[in-house]
C-alpha cells in the first residue's frame, strides 16, 4: 500500500513538473509576446547592431524581453542578427518575431523627384533607407565611378531618374548608386539614344535640356513645344538664354537653393557661371533640376515648328506665347513685363 502511494505520489509530482515545463516552453515560444495596440510595428536593424541593442529596441513591444531571449538562443539567433526592416505583428509569439527577424527583411518603397542637386537627393533617399545624407553623397560623387560611366560632377544628377524604387531598407549606399545606374540604361533604350542622336545630342544633354524645358513650363502640352523652340535655338548656333539657368546659376553661388525667385533681372544676366545660358551657347553641363521622365519624352518628341522665342502670357497663367522673330517677341514681352510691374512682381 506505502509503496503504491508513493508511487502515486512520483506520478504526481512528475505531472506537475511536466505540466510546468510544458507550459513554460510554450509560453517561450509559442504564445503571445507582444504589447502594443497597433496591427504592425516596425523594428529597424542597423549595420553594427548586436542582439542586446535589438532587445532595447524590442522591449517597448514586449511582454516579455528574457523570455524572447530565452527563445532566440534556443533557435539559435542569438548571433545571427541581420540588418534590416522587419515587421512586428501584434500577437506574435517568440518563435513568430523570430522567424521573422531571421529570414523576412522587408522591401520598402524609395520615392524622389524634382531634386536640384546631388545634395537634396542625397537628403531625400537618406530618409527612405539606412545610409546617411553624407555616405550617399560622398559614393556620388566618387570620381573614379563617374568617369567610368561617362558623367561628370556637373552632370551626375542625369544618372537618376525620377520614379518609384524597391530597395532593401539597409541597402548600401552603393548598391543604391548602381541600382540608379542599371535603371538608367534600361531607359535608354536604342530607339531613346537614336532619337537623341537624330537630334545631335546625347541622353546627358537630353537630361539636362529637358531640365530647362521643365523649369520654363508646368504644363504637359506645352512642354513639347518650349522644347522645339530651343532645338531651333541650338540648330541655328543661338544662345538659348533660358531664365531658369540665371536662377540655377544665382543659387549656385549664393549656395541657397531655399530662395525663391520670381523674376530675373537684366543685372542677373552677367553672372559668371557656366549654367548662365545667356553668357554660354549649348546646354548647360548638366540638369538644373532632376526632370520628370515625361519631360524628358517631350524633348526626344519635341514639335516641330519656328518658334525661336516666348516669354510667360500674363493672360494666361502657366503657358507662354511664343514667336517667331524679335519683333513679335519684344511686344509679347512688353505685355508681360507690364504685367509683372503692375503686380509689383520685382524679384
Amino acid at each position: 500500500m506505502y509503496r503504491r502511494k508513493l508511487l502515486l505520489v512520483i506520478v504526481f509530482i512528475v505531472f506537475v513538473f511536466g505540466f510546468y515545463f510544458l507550459y513554460l516552453f510554450n509560453k517561450t515560444f509559442f504564445l503571445d509576446n507582444t504589447q502594443f495596440k497597433n496591427e504592425v510595428n516596425y523594428i529597424y536593424i542597423e549595420e553594427g547592431d548586436n542582439f542586446e541593442s535589438l532587445c532595447d529596441q524590442l522591449s517597448p513591444y514586449l511582454n516579455s524581453v528574457s523570455d524572447f531571449e530565452v527563445a532566440a538562443k534556443k533557435k539559435g539567433y542569438f548571433n545571427m542578427v541581420k540588418p534590416g526592416k522587419y515587421a512586428l505583428y501584434k500577437g506574435s509569439s517568440n518563435n513568430e518575431i523570430i522567424n521573422s527577424l531571421r529570414s523576412k527583411n522587408l522591401t520598402v518603397m524609395v520615392i524622389f523627384n524634382n531634386q536640384e542637386r546631388l545634395e537634396n537627393l542625397a537628403g531625400r533617399v537618406s530618409r527612405q533607407i539606412a545610409p546617411d545624407s553624407i555616405t550617399l553623397l560622398k559614393v556620388f560623387r566618387d570620381r573614379d565611378f563617374l568617369n567610368q560611366n561617362g558623367f561628370t560632377i556637373d552632370n551626375a544628377l542625369s544618372m537618376y531618374l525620377p520614379n518609384t524604387y524597391q530597395f532593401f531598407w539597409n541597402t548600401s549606399a552603393v548598391n543604391f548608386r548602381d541600382k540608379m545606374l542599371k535603371s538608367y540604361k534600361n531607359f535608354w533604350t536604342e530607339a531613346r539614344i537614336k532619337k537623341a542622336n537624330q537630334i545631335g545630342l546625347n541622353p546627358n544633354n537630353i537630361i539636362s535640356l529637358a531640365a530647362v524645358v521643365q523649369k520654363e513650363s508646368q504644363k504637359v502640352d506645352e512642354r513639347p513645344r518650349v522644347a522645339g523652340v530651343y532645338i531651333n535655338r541650338l540648330n541655328r548656333k543661338m544662345k538659348l538664354q533660358a531664365d531658369p539657368t540665371v536662377i540655377y546659376a544665382l543659387k549656385l553661388k549664393y549656395q541657397n537653393f531655399d530662395t525663391l525667385i520670381k523674376r530675373v533681372l537684366y543685372k542677373d544676366l552677367k553672372i559668371k557661371s557656366p549654367f548662365n545660358t545667356y553668357l554660354h551657347k549649348g546646354i548647360p553641363p548638366g540638369p538644373i533640376t532632376m526632370p520628370e521622365l515625361s519631360v524628358i519624352e517631350a524633348v526626344l518628341n519635341y514639335e516641330r515648328h519656328n518658334f525661336l522665342y516666348f516669354v510667360a502670357n500674363p493672360k494666361k497663367p502657366g503657358y507662354h506665347l511664343f514667336a517667331t522673330n524679335g519683333r513679335d517677341h519684344n511686344r509679347n514681352k512688353k505685355a508681360y513685363t507690364d504685367w509683372l510691374n503692375r503686380n509689383r512682381v520685382y524679384r
